[in-house]
């Protein structure tokens, strides 16, 4: 079977169809012709396609499935196909490596999820259960919200577990921190007045931004001691000030803006109403007002390391590589937090070792593009006969 999977995978194709996705700009919010493309892709193999627009018509997701003649279990191939907004940068090949915007986060591994279907149909080796893989918008935040994903699964675009095709490759993850991105304005009534002219003894924004900062920074060494084995701590950060024009003028506003993270056992109703009590506190001894918000990315999750996809998976992953993967933590937040939480489905993220993500030099090799597929195609065929 591992012969015949890995002689199925037909590389030029695979790095075909990346290329095509990547030479497409997407920036969250923009996906509709890259949706457009892959939809395009998948008919052109011979796939059904589908274009539910799950709560963002501009950009309708893609569905697709291949299914075998018994019944068995459906396993999911989830990608993004938006991209962070960061300079675009064009698909190039040089050395054996994928260059461009997406190209390791995440248009190579949605190129991955594209050829492990056509290599299950080309080889008969899917006996029992289906295959489906989504794609959709509204992914990387802040500019998307994750919407378009719970509108997927809303209307039940689900498997029995999911494969995540994102750059983690050296772990296997079965715990993961919820994320949230907190901001935080605070502002004075008035005018932006001179320093010596009223400035220096109207409220000050900066110094109720600092007090928020300290009090943010005191909460983090609470946080600390909450621990998890394999997550780590609970934590607070804060990454972006922004305020004023210039030094002898006193600003009107300040913004602030970072994440809190928390372990699975933390409920995230909690986690807000902590947060903006400490922001909010500082309103009146400092005479500002104060408009903090928290919006989760994802939640908290954990999932059995003895779960049937989790045992597919390093079956599969061993018989690619020689080796299982470690058990470990997925330190970002990805599409993985919503199926485990919203559908109650075990997810894996997983995909080609793809470095630069969130960057302008994204890469990923075309040799870990092949393994990646090879993996996906066996864990569909272990995971999938396994009975409804």
């Amino acid at each position: 079977m591992i012969d015949q999977i890995q002689g199925a995978i037909q590389r030029e194709r695979l790095l075909d169809t990346a290329i095509r996705l990547v030479n497409i700009p997407s920036p969250t919010r923009s996906a509709a012709e890259v949706a457009d493309c892959l939809a395009q892709i998948l008919r052109d193999d011979g796939f059904g396609v589908e274009r539910p627009d799950a709560g963002w018509p501009d950009a309708p997701a893609v569905v697709a499935r291949f299914e075998s003649d018994r019944p068995g279990r459906t396993l999911q191939f989830n990608g993004h196909l938006d991209t962070v907004h960061l300079p675009y940068v064009p698909a190039r090949v040089e050395q054996g490596k994928l260059y461009g915007s997406g190209a390791s986060d995440m248009k190579g591994g949605v190129a991955v999820a594209v050829e492990a279907m056509r290599v299950l149909r080309e080889t008969g080796l899917l006996t029992a259960g289906a295959v489906m893989l989504t794609a959709h918008d509204l992914h990387e935040a802040p500019w998307g919200d994750g919407s378009q994903l719970r509108g997927l699964i809303d209307a039940g675009y689900v498997g029995d577990g999911v494969l995540l095709p994102e750059y983690l490759a050296d772990q296997l993850p079965v715990v993961g921190r919820g994320q949230a991105v907190i901001e935080i304005d605070v502002t004075r009534q008035g005018e932006p007045v001179h320093e010596v002219l009223g400035g220096i003894d109207g409220p000050n924004v900066i110094a109720a931004a600092a007090e928020i900062v300290r009090r943010c920074m005191e909460l983090d060494s609470e946080l600390s001691q909450l621990t998890h084995p394999l997550a780590g701590r609970e934590s607070i950060f804060l990454g972006e000030i922004h305020a004023g024009v210039m030094f002898n003028q006193s600003p009107i506003s300040c913004r602030m803006s970072g994440s809190r993270r928390w372990l699975p056992g933390t409920d995230v109703n909690e986690v807000r109403d902590q947060f903006e009590s400490l922001a909010c506190s500082v309103e009146g001894p400092f005479g500002v007002q104060v408009d903090a918000r928290l919006t989760p990315s994802g939640e908290a999750y954990e999932i059995a390391a003895d779960n049937t996809l989790i045992e597919s998976f390093q079956h599969a992953h061993q018989s690619v590589t020689g080796a299982t993967l470690p058990v470990g933590t997925k330190q970002f937040v990805d599409d993985g937090n919503k199926f485990v939480h919203l559908a109650g489905v075990p997810a894996i993220t997983h995909g080609p070792n793809g470095k630069g993500a969130h960057t302008v030099n994204e890469e990923v090799s075309v040799d870990e593009l092949v393994r990646a597929t090879a993996v996906y195609a066996i864990t569909a065929i272990e995971f999938c006969d396994g009975g409804c």
